[in-house]
C-alpha cells in the first residue's frame, strides 16, 4: 500500500501546477503579448488533434512539397512561385507545426 501511497502523492504534486493553469486560462487570462491569442480546447478536441488531424496535416506537407517541385517549373514561368510556396507547403505546415494542440487555428499572428 505504500507504493501506491507514493505514487498518488506524487502525482498530486505533479497536477498542482497544471490546475493553477487551467484556472487562470478558465478566467480568460491572456498572456499580455499582442503577438499570441490564448485559445482553452477542451481535452477531446486535443486527442482528436493529436490523432487525427496532426498526422494528416504533416501527410498533405509532405504531399504537397511533392506538388509543389512537380509544378515548380509551371509556376516558376507564370511567376507566382511564392504563392505556390505557400499554399501547398507553408500553409499545412504551419498548421500542423505551429498551431498549438486542439486549437483551431494558430496562435502566432505574425507571417
Amino acid at each position: 500500500m505504500k507504493p501506491f501511497r507514493a505514487l498518488s502523492f506524487a502525482l498530486a504534486l505533479a497536477l498542482v501546477p497544471c490546475v493553477s493553469a487551467l484556472a487562470e486560462v478558465s478566467q480568460g487570462s491572456t498572456s499580455g503579448d499582442p503577438v499570441y491569442d490564448v485559445q482553452a480546447p477542451p481535452a477531446f478536441a486535443m486527442i482528436g488533434d493529436l490523432v487525427i488531424a496532426r498526422p494528416l496535416l504533416i501527410a498533405a506537407t509532405v504531399v504537397g512539397a511533392g506538388v509543389f517541385v512537380v509544378s515548380l517549373p509551371f509556376t516558376a514561368l507564370g511567376g507566382n512561385v511564392g504563392a505556390a510556396g505557400k499554399a501547398l507547403v507553408v500553409d499545412p505546415g504551419k498548421a500542423a507545426f505551429v498551431r498549438c494542440l486542439g486549437c483551431t487555428e494558430s496562435g502566432y499572428k505574425r507571417d
